[in-house]
């Protein structure tokens, strides 16, 4: 089964947006079995939309639209796509009485060009958006369907999963896919796939598909079958992924997306462990990454960000000799960072992060991408790394945040 996207709209195509509803539908189509064939993006234009549709139905019977459903005159996909299922457009009473609604709720002044939205193609299957303005819409003819949602993110992925993926498994034969991702941190890819060459080599006797999925700081591997069996196809998999974990257990955080600083949480939670951190380099990230996962303030105390030399000194305790001899970006300084804070938060854990994140700064010695991370930990110890990075600031940010939630995760997990 073989699927195609085309994303409308000029703002994707002068790059003043990203296109990131792509990346979401093929991976909610995947999961049912469902392979994007093509991704097809193009102007809002009434001649590139239909060529668009004609083309991709010339190799496959369903194509997802996403994008030129809103309310104003460049957004003109319904009724093109109404004109050419030679339907008429018609007021939908519920829909209308919706949107009033949701702007009288707002306290907002409702505009004819927003109840226009309640006007949709008369000879279509509606998909009801609850969380906006602009509806789904699903065409049929000659066994070839387009379904068009609209281009805001959380709208077409509430549509996706309340509406488009149910109808597609009921209209169309799709086969059982199963999925199972392994998370991984604190090692490359090159690295796991050398570590763990002799298991690949024996999952194609299981039909087993591997793909490593790297990102900035974490490695995700992903093994799918394909299969009518499916309870078979999950046993497959579960034993195969048991004996991964024997390979590379100091590796492993998680599983199917799970993120680390999630993962992280649970652990503070099973140890009943409070968490602070001291932050230079990051500036904060590393504390929003903590606390951007619900009921972390149970766990999770507080950061400081010393990004002075004359902060570390004031709110950390660091020692001015220190300073003028290693200078901040040093083993000796982010050990004093973790242990002052540590002392001054009064947590069980403290991680600090201490470097030159670049474009520029750095030095001979201290190249940009030189970045100490350390821990304070319940019984005194001090653990430090040295991370070597890029000369990309924002990447070298989220990697030193990613590094000192991965330095936590290997003490929490020690014994």
């Amino acid at each position: 089964m073989k699927a195609e996207i085309i994303t409308i709209g000029d703002e994707i195509l002068i790059g003043q947006t990203i296109d990131s509803n792509s990346a979401y539908m093929g991976k909610a189509l995947n999961f049912i079995g469902v392979s994007v064939n093509r991704i097809t993006s193009i102007s809002d234009t009434k001649e590139e939309i239909i060529n668009a549709i004609e083309e991709a139905h010339t190799r496959c019977d369903l194509v997802i639209t996403t994008g030129g459903l809103g309310p104003t005159r460049d957004d003109i996909t319904k009724v093109t796509l109404a004109e050419y299922y030679k339907t008429e457009l018609v007021t939908y009473p519920e829909i209308r009485a919706f949107i009033k609604d949701i702007f009288e709720k707002r306290g907002l002044p409702i505009l004819e060009v927003n109840l226009i939205q309640a006007d949709l193609p008369k000879d279509c299957h509606i998909i009801p958006n609850k969380i906006g303005t602009a509806s789904g819409m699903w065409f049929e003819r000659n066994g070839k369907v387009v379904v068009s949602l609209p281009g805001v993110p959380y709208e077409m992925e509430y549509l996706m999963q309340n509406g488009v993926l149910d109808k597609i498994q009921e209209t169309f034969t799709t086969p059982n896919v199963i999925h199972k991702t392994v998370m991984t941190s604190g090692a490359g890819e090159s690295f796991l796939a050398d570590r763990i060459k002799d298991w690949e080599d024996t999952l194609d006797a299981e039909d087993i598909h591997i793909a490593y999925l790297p990102s900035s700081g974490v490695v995700k591997i992903r093994l799918s079958i394909i299969s009518d069996d499916k309870a078979d196809a999950q046993e497959r998999i579960d034993r195969k992924i048991m004996e991964l974990l024997q390979l590379i257990p100091e590796y492993v955080y998680g599983y199917d997306d799970e993120l680390l600083e999630a993962a992280i949480g649970s652990l503070l939670r099973n140890a009943e462990a409070t968490l602070g951190t001291a932050e230079s380099c990051t500036g904060g990230y590393l504390s929003h990454l903590i606390t951007s996962i619900p009921g972390s303030s149970n766990y999770y105390s507080g950061s400081l960000i010393t990004y002075t030399n004359e902060l570390k000194i004031k709110e950390l305790s660091v020692k001015p000799f220190d300073l003028l001899k290693h200078g901040a970006v040093s083993q000796q300084v982010v050990e004093q960072m973790a242990k002052g804070l540590k002392k001054r938060l009064n947590v069980d854990y403290a991680l600090a992060t201490s470097g030159v994140a670049g474009p520029d700064g750095g030095s001979d010695e201290k190249p940009v991408g030189t970045v100490w991370i350390a821990l304070a930990t319940p019984d005194g110890r001090l653990i430090s790394k040295l991370l070597k990075l890029e000369k990309d600031r924002g990447r070298n940010i989220h990697r030193s945040a990613i590094g000192a939630l991965n330095l936590l995760r290997l003490e929490l997990t020690r014994n």
